[in-house]
């Protein structure tokens, strides 16, 4: 079965929980949201979903356990939940902007606010999905810092940023001056265009691999429990 570009990206946000263990996911956005589910599923048995207010859930939604709002907070602070939020900008080393562009004092746009995103990012990890990867995401400064980037984290003991995902490709900090580094290609995507569509210039190895292919078992779970009505393909085209 060939898998189709969101089937990618549900694949490579599913692997930003892999071997998890027992730890909080919360995924922003309906790709990523797949993709923890299909950990759960698979690779990461141990995996807490939540429905976002009280209860933990299973991957079909169905309650499996009450999650108190104090004991919300715990995890947060205290590294045990791995968020993957969205980001209207993000720069090389992974500052995040959800708040507005231009001038805070007088902005072009008003977008949703700060809100959690320093808390988030400073007390437990965080990934970030970008469903349409372009110049005006991949920015080589943000204009307001909401998700704390490596050079803003000095002392935080909690800080990590394991992956940024897009329709492209798949981003990591592993790099020197923990910048952003070009970790892997989606099927049918160059090194050129990350280029192209990036308003700086990421870390490339010499030899970028693809990203992972899912597997015939993770392919019907997409598929045919997960996602059925194919409502990944309305987030990314193929």
């Amino acid at each position: 079965m060939t898998a189709t570009r969101s089937e990618y990206c549900v694949i490579a946000c599913a692997e930003a929980w892999r071997d998890a263990g027992e730890i909080l996911a919360s995924p922003m956005g309906l790709i990523p949201s797949i993709g923890a589910r299909l950990a759960r599923l698979t690779f990461s048995p141990d995996l807490l979903l939540t429905d976002g207010e009280a209860l933990l859930v299973r991957p079909d939604g169905t309650p499996e356990g009450w999650l108190p709002y104090r004991r919300h907070l715990a995890l947060v602070t205290g590294g045990r939940r791995h968020v993957m939020m969205g980001a209207s900008q993000i720069d090389r080393y992974g500052n995040q902007n959800i708040s507005c562009i231009g001038d805070w004092e007088r902005p072009k746009r008003q977008l949703l606010g700060v809100r959690g995103a320093p808390v988030n990012t400073l007390n437990n990890p965080t990934s970030y999905w970008v469903p349409r990867h372009s110049r005006r995401v991949f920015v080589e400064k943000v204009d307001l810092v909401c998700g704390v980037g490596y050079d803003h984290a000095a002392g935080a003991r909690f800080h990590r940023i394991p992956r940024v995902v897009s329709d492209l490709a798949v981003f990591d900090f592993d790099t020197p001056d923990r910048s952003m580094r070009l970790a892997s290609l989606h099927p049918g995507v160059t090194v050129e265009q990350v280029r192209e569509a990036t308003g700086f210039e990421p870390a490339v190895p010499d030899e970028v691999p693809f990203t992972r292919e899912p597997t015939a078992r993770e392919l019907e779970l997409i598929r045919e429990v997960l996602d059925p009505a194919g409502a990944r393909a309305r987030e990314v085209a193929s």
